[in-house]
């Protein structure tokens, strides 16, 4: 799976409300190139969404993000996705983040956070919010004396910016709402965000 995340640089993120969109969803990211989503469990109907995802759309690798607690570690299990990622690490979530077999992506946003987060056996992060706390300086700066750690920028990435990051040899992808914001999806505008995504591939090739 971790093979398989380095070949998708560009994860959309994005909020559900209503299951019955997953599905074209996804059709559209995978139209525009884009074959990774991280599906938040911000909405009320988030597993719903996820399930249906799992069901419809089998090539699609499928993440669940703020996953905060142990609970929503199992719930996250229990739909068969194939990546968590949490917006950072407490000691009981740590600790279910370590016992699950699923590829883990846990928050942090200093490089000490990075650190603890490795000593843990994460040693592939999410820097959030990136653009909040030095985005792709910092990463740049982490480098050389923790370059056993990659990280996933998220929070502040656009399409404008996105290369940035991916040019940094310690970034394996990046996160973004941009793609697929939650209003496109209420709007069902699927050729929005098929556009959005075929833009954001485009831009990673060049990096």
């Amino acid at each position: 799976m971790s093979d398989l995340l380095s070949k998708s640089p560009v994860i959309p993120v994005v909020a559900i409300d209503n299951p019955a969109h997953a599905v074209a969803l996804c059709e559209a990211l995978q139209r525009g190139g884009i074959n990774a989503i991280e599906v938040t469990l911000r909405t009320e109907k988030a597993i719903e969404a996820i399930t249906e995802i799992k069901k419809h759309c089998p090539k699609m690798i499928l993440g669940v993000g703020t996953v905060l607690t142990p609970d929503d570690v199992l719930r996250s299990e229990d739909t068969g996705s194939d990546f968590l990622v949490s917006p950072g690490l407490s000691p009981k979530l740590q600790a279910a983040l370590q016992a699950t077999e699923l590829l883990v992506l846990p928050g942090t946003a200093t490089p000490s956070e990075a650190l603890s987060a490795y000593e843990a056996g994460f040693d592939k992060v999410k820097l959030f919010p990136a653009g909040a706390v030095g985005g792709a300086n910092l990463i740049k700066s982490v480098y050389a004396p923790m370059p056993n750690i990659s990280f996933m920028p998220t929070g502040g990435v656009r399409v404008s910016n996105m290369n940035d990051y991916l040019s940094l040899p310690n970034v394996y992808a990046v996160g973004g709402t941009w793609i697929a914001s939650q209003a496109l999806i209420n709007a069902q505008d699927w050729d929005a965000i098929e556009k959005n995504a075929k833009d954001a591939m485009d831009m990673a090739a060049t990096a």
